[in-house]
């Protein structure tokens, strides 16, 4: 028996649910080939996992890494967590599909949570600029082979509604729901993996439930996923309109960040699923979150889908009695990404304002208009209470879960989470609280969601199943990523394969791309 790569002497977490055992993996080219005890195998790179699991890779079913996919940083940041796969095109925003107008929206409207749409690489190599317009096909292939990750794109909402009818808050016509309906058929012919909403952002907020379930119609087994209209205490609201347009469509429903508090949300879930609703969601293990400071702070009756319209509002000193009122959120903001204002990033609102020697208020007014509307913020969520973390394990625990990250790179100072939610499910959520077993950690953060978003043969140790593969020691494995210090590399995974390929050995990366843009 000869093979490419044999993974010796572990044991093997199928993502099946099957308790693990010890056995051997063979893989030739992208494919396992055998999974059992292969003594006397040969290959040309044997790696020896004794005393570690060999788990199927992980898939993020809630990343920013647009572009930040392309970055190493975040390449090593996702794979040093077990994380394969990126599902991207999140929160109804994203480079595709649409016209050069449209992508340059997209682009300014989520700078502080997609990044920008082009960088270069430390080699001074430049990577496919999203600028112009933009087919998800063109997407897709500007990431194939291109990084050592699979990426996933979810057709956003947002950016088809902005291409028919720009910012416009009114109800899409029948035309305009005829040419959005076209995009998206078109998408999913070119490989989307789903349908995303944003309905706290810019113009998805416009769109009424029957507009949402029209283009939901043409995804047959593929999910809608929702950043809904309404979370925590008030997620009543935005479950209630997840179950109408699941009900309209016929379209599976899946949730993003469904955070709060779990005597509140596990019922809505049940209730959901009761209702014959296809359901499911993911969570990540923090109790903070991050958007842009612009969603947060600015009131509905600012035309945030214009944002030139809006600056324009905020200079001329219409919303200076707005600021007030949200006083007592301030202390619950610490800035996150403030191009032109750097000194601010890592320090909460309050504090920055001291040492600007202004109210915090005008600090916000001033972030938001010398950022152009770009900076983003870390805000500790009001509704989780002093029993948030047993509320995320409440979730978690649940089997219609699924392990995202909401992963956000852009800023000085990010949110941990990009660099640590995995390694702390597994670290914290199973070693330490048994919250899971390492059984089904491995279902909740490979093979559920590789079943969710359509990622055919991915998601198990399998003989024919594609080789991403994790290895990683039990003992080690954890988070170091901090609100203090975001970017700390997790430890404990050391070794991954993408479609067969050593992508991470010894932790470092190996420069090899394999990744696969995966078309449902």
């Amino acid at each position: 028996m000869r093979f490419d790569v044999v993974i010796s002497g572990g044991r093997v977490l199928d993502g099946t649910g099957a308790p693990p055992h010890r056995v051997d993996v063979a893989i030739d080219g992208d494919r396992i080939a055998a999974v059992g005890r292969l003594d006397g195998a040969q290959a040309e790179t044997v790696i020896d996992a004794a005393g570690r699991f060999v788990a199927p890779g992980f898939v993020d079913c809630h990343a920013h890494g647009d572009a930040a996919v392309f970055d190493p940083a975040v390449q090593q940041a996702a794979l040093r967590q077990g994380v394969t796969t990126f599902v991207l095109g999140q929160d109804g925003l994203s480079f595709a599909p649409g016209s050069a107008e449209t992508v340059a929206y997209a682009s300014r409207y989520f700078a502080a949570v997609n990044g920008p749409p082009a960088k270069s690489a430390p080699s001074g190599e430049h990577v496919p600029p999203f600028e112009g317009s933009l087919s998800v096909g063109e997407l897709l292939a500007s990431y194939d082979r291109a990084v050592p990750l699979n990426t996933a794109y979810l057709l956003p909402h947002g950016t088809i509604r902005y291409d028919v009818m720009g910012p416009s808050p009114d109800p899409a016509t029948p035309d305009d729901l005829a040419k959005m309906l076209r995009l998206v058929e078109r998408g999913l012919s070119e490989g989307a993996a789903g349908l995303s909403s944003g309905l706290e952002y810019l113009p998805g907020r416009y769109a009424t439930a029957e507009e949402l379930a029209t283009l939901c119609e043409p995804l047959g087994a593929l999910p809608y996923v929702t950043h809904m209209r309404a979370y925590g205490a008030r997620a009543g609201v935005g479950m209630a309109e997840v179950v109408e347009i699941a009900g309209r469509s016929g379209a599976a429903a899946h949730v993003s960040h469904l955070h709060g508090p779990a005597d509140v949300l596990l019922p809505l879930v049940e209730d959901a699923l009761a209702k014959d609703v296809d359901l499911t969601f993911d969570t990540y293990p923090y109790l903070r979150g991050n958007t842009i400071l612009a969603m947060y702070a600015l009131p509905p009756s600012v035309p945030g889908a214009e944002p030139d319209r809006a600056l324009e509002m905020i200079a001329s000193g219409e919303l200076d009695g707005w600021w007030a009122t949200l006083a007592e959120s301030w202390p619950r903001l610490t800035i996150s990404h403030a191009p032109g204002m750097e000194w601010s990033e890592g320090l909460t609102m309050v504090a920055a304002a001291e040492r600007a020697g202004v109210e915090p208020g005008e600090l916000c007014r001033r972030l938001l208009t010398e950022t152009r509307l770009e900076a983003g913020v870390v805000f500790a969520r009001p509704d989780e209470g002093p029993e948030g973390e047993e509320s995320v394990r409440r979730m978690l625990r649940h089997p219609s879960h699924t392990g995202g990250s909401d992963g956000i790179y852009v800023g000085g100072h990010p949110h941990p989470r990009g660099y640590g939610a995995f390694a702390r499910f597994l670290g914290r959520h199973v070693r330490e609280l048994e919250d899971w077993t390492w059984e089904q950690a491995v279902v909740h953060l490979a093979s559920h969601p590789a079943r969710r978003f359509g990622l055919a043969e991915r998601g198990l140790v399998r003989a024919g199943f594609a080789a991403d593969v994790v290895v990683f020691d039990p003992a080690a494995v954890g988070d170091r990523a901090t609100y203090a210090a975001p970017r700390m590399l997790a430890t404990g995974i050391d070794d991954v394969l993408v479609s067969g390929v050593r992508v991470l050995a010894g932790g470092e990366l190996t420069g090899a791309t394999p990744g696969r843009a995966l078309r449902s």
